[in-house]
């Protein structure tokens, strides 16, 4: 009969993979994040004048806020339940916990 262990990966080769799964979504959740960045910064340098001030008047509530990190944590989400179903509960437990954070400063960005 053959032997059990010739198909299982060993521990080192299970960490390594995991590792590098881990350090792919953060980059990738960085990115992300440096893209949501750059639309909210350029949607507040849209809202001054020619004179660096912002305009005078009540400005429309702004949703992109709530919209862009709305959209990071759902993805964040996504992410986090994927990597819980297919087995890796530590980069999940991460992704869940940064989803969490990123659900809430949405919710504190509400106008």
């Amino acid at each position: 009969m053959p032997e059990l262990t010739d198909k299982q990966p060993s521990g080192g080769e299970g960490a390594f993979t995991g590792g590098c799964l881990l350090l792919l979504v953060l980059m990738a959740d960085v990115a992300a994040a440096l893209l949501v960045a750059i639309v909210l910064a350029a949607r507040g340098l849209g809202r001054m004048n020619s004179s660096g001030q912002t305009a005078t008047g009540a400005p429309p509530p702004d949703w992109a806020p709530v919209l862009g990190f709305g959209a990071l944590a759902l993805t964040v989400g996504i992410t986090a339940f994927v990597l819980l179903w297919i087995g890796h509960r530590v980069i999940g437990a991460v992704q869940l916990t940064l989803c969490v954070f990123l659900a809430f400063h949405a919710l504190g960005s509400w106008p």
